[in-house]
Formats: C-alpha cells, sequence, structure tokens
C-alpha cells in the first residue's frame, strides 16, 4: 500500500476549470504532482487550463465530464482510473446561482441544487469507491461557508452545499480505515471571476488562499479545513446565535 502521507504525485480536478482548482493544481505540480486531469464541459477554457498546466511541467489531460449528468460518471471516471493510480480527487465544480431569479424560478433553483448537490454525491460515491479499490488516496470537497447555516442571501446555494457537506463528512466515516480519507473544505467568499460584481462579504479569501490551506490541510491530515481559519470561530458563533437576532445581521 502507498505511503499515505506521501505528496500526491497525481490529480483528477472534477471541474476542471474551476479557479479555486486550478490555483490548487498549480501549487501541486510546484510540489510534486506531475500527472493531472481535468474533468468538464468541452470548452476552449477547459483546455487552455490543461496547455497552461502543461507548461508548468504536468502531464496535463482532458476528460469529458457533466455533474449534471450522473449516468455517465462511473464510466468517465472509470476510464481515467484504468490508466493509473489517482493520489487526490478534488471535487470542486459548482454554481453559485442567482438568488433573487432562482427564487422566482423554481427551475434555475433545481439546477443549482442537482450541479452542487445531486452530481456531487454521484461524483464522490464513484471517486470514493475507486480510491478504495487501489487502496489509498484522498478526495479533497470544496463545500463552503454558506453551508454552516441559511441566510437570506444565498439560502438556494448554501442549502445546496449544506447537503454536500454533511455528505462528504459521512462519506468520509463510512471510508475510515481503508486507505482513503476525504477533506472537506470550507471557504467564506472567494474572490474569482464568477464573484465579481457581487457585493463582498467580510472574510473574504482568494483562490490561492485556498489552494494553499487545501495543501497544509492534505500534509497534516485534517478532515476540515476553513479559509480563512478565523471563519471556524466566527462560524462557530453564528451557528447558535438565535433566530430572531440572525434574521437582523447584515449577512
Amino acid at each position: 500500500m502507498k505511503d499515505a502521507t506521501a505528496p500526491p504525485q497525481s490529480l483528477l480536478v472534477l471541474g476542471g476549470t474551476s479557479e479555486i482548482a486550478l490555483a490548487t493544481a498549480r501549487r501541486l505540480i510546484a510540489r510534486r504532482v506531475r500527472t493531472v486531469w481535468l474533468a468538464g464541459r468541452p470548452s476552449p477554457a477547459l483546455e487552455q487550463a490543461a496547455e497552461e498546466l502543461r507548461e508548468l511541467g504536468a502531464d496535463a489531460r482532458t476528460v469529458v465530464f457533466d455533474a449534471l449528468d450522473p449516468d455517465s460518471h462511473d464510466t468517465v471516471l472509470g476510464k481515467v482510473f484504468a490508466e493509473g493510480p489517482i493520489d487526490l480527487v478534488l471535487l470542486a465544480f459548482g454554481i453559485l446561482g442567482d438568488q433573487a431569479h432562482d427564487e422566482r424560478d423554481p427551475v434555475r433553483a433545481v439546477r443549482v441544487a442537482q450541479t452542487n448537490y445531486t452530481g456531487a454525491v454521484s461524483a464522490g460515491l464513484v471517486a470514493g469507491r475507486a480510491l478504495q479499490a487501489q487502496g489509498h488516496g484522498s478526495l479533497v470537497v470544496l463545500s463552503s461557508a454558506a453551508a454552516e447555516r441559511a441566510r437570506r442571501a444565498d439560502f438556494i446555494y448554501g442549502s445546496s452545499k449544506a447537503g454536500l457537506d454533511v455528505f462528504a463528512q459521512g462519506l468520509g466515516d463510512a471510508l475510515h480505515g481503508t486507505g482513503v480519507r476525504v477533506m472537506v473544505v470550507r471557504p467564506g467568499f472567494v474572490r474569482t471571476r464568477g464573484t465579481a460584481g457581487r457585493p463582498q462579504a467580510p472574510f473574504a479569501t482568494t483562490p490561492e488562499a485556498v489552494a494553499t490551506a487545501v495543501e497544509l490541510g492534505l500534509r497534516r491530515r485534517s478532515e476540515t479545513v476553513w479559509v480563512p481559519g478565523t471563519l471556524r470561530l466566527v462560524m462557530a458563533v453564528l451557528r447558535h446565535a438565535p433566530r430572531a437576532l440572525f434574521r437582523r445581521l447584515p449577512l
């Protein structure tokens, strides 16, 4: 069995154009990762991301993956694992949605839930089973601080991340002792192209900061990582705030 404490050499990114995922890939390539699979919908952005990683010295490959097509997940991810062991799977896909619009259009709200939760359940189970079959590896799941408590401003997105968060924790418990570990990452507001123009929340962070926290969490064998770390205490307080008070907070 591979040494579980050794740095990863191969990485599979589910959500291959995610800015957080690509920042993490770049950081890990600078350490030891040599093979990177970027899984996502076919697009120039996906191919460009792979080319940029090749320029950093990685053997970067792309594979067609659609979070909203769970029937294909077993086949798609099976092909990747058939090419060789994967040390680290980074589940990084997800959409923010638009709370105001999604409240008025349940179909759009359901798409947020299906992408962030249903798709992740399918992909997470498939990846976890594949890692267990090879006897080692880590699954890193990008959750969100929004998963901790529903906010009026983003409860559709937050509820989908809450489901994902609980699922990932349970999957980690199910895989305990198999050589596979699951790490849940809960960033606060991340400044990316996708959040440009949105009101910036307190404790905002960057893709690079999240990538640094992911690497550190892997080395420490953490089960949960908050970015920034101070959010752990902030959310512990907010989680227990009386509901009447919580409604009045500018969150």
